[in-house]
């Protein structure tokens, strides 16, 4: 059975989705909600911490894509969280699935949370592509 749970938090101006589980056909539409409603309630400067996403398949890829397409038609930025070890350079599932489509590159990508919002405290700390 696929499962996903979200968790969110607020570090304004950023709002911050821990997205936990599975990334697919059958969950991709929650993340496109949460997003949505993140949106709608005014909040256009988002996190998404895909750290504990243990499977991404294209429908994924496709909600990520359209939250970014959503965000910068509102002036909002979206960042990911892809987090790399000394194994895997590339952020781990999802990072290696976005690096085969040829899509990470559109994207922001941090290795941890405190990293994305380091820029509201002067610091930005970027993950190379």
């Amino acid at each position: 059975m696929t499962t996903i749970d979200v968790d969110e938090d607020e570090h304004a101006p950023w709002t911050v989705l821990r997205v936990r589980g599975e990334l697919d056909l059958v969950t991709s539409p929650l993340i496109r909600r949460r997003v949505h409603d993140a949106v709608a309630g005014g909040r256009h400067d988002l996190v998404i911490d895909l750290s504990a996403v243990r499977f991404c398949d294209s429908s994924g890829v496709g909600v990520l894509i359209a939250s970014r397409r959503l965000l910068r038609s509102c002036g909002g930025r979206l960042r990911l969280i892809l987090p790399a070890d000394a194994e895997d350079r590339d952020g781990g599932h999802v990072g290696r699935v976005l690096s085969a489509l040829g899509v990470r590159r559109l994207f922001d990508v941090y290795e941890d949370v405190p990293g994305a919002l380091a820029e509201v405290t002067g610091v930005p700390r970027r993950t190379a592509p």
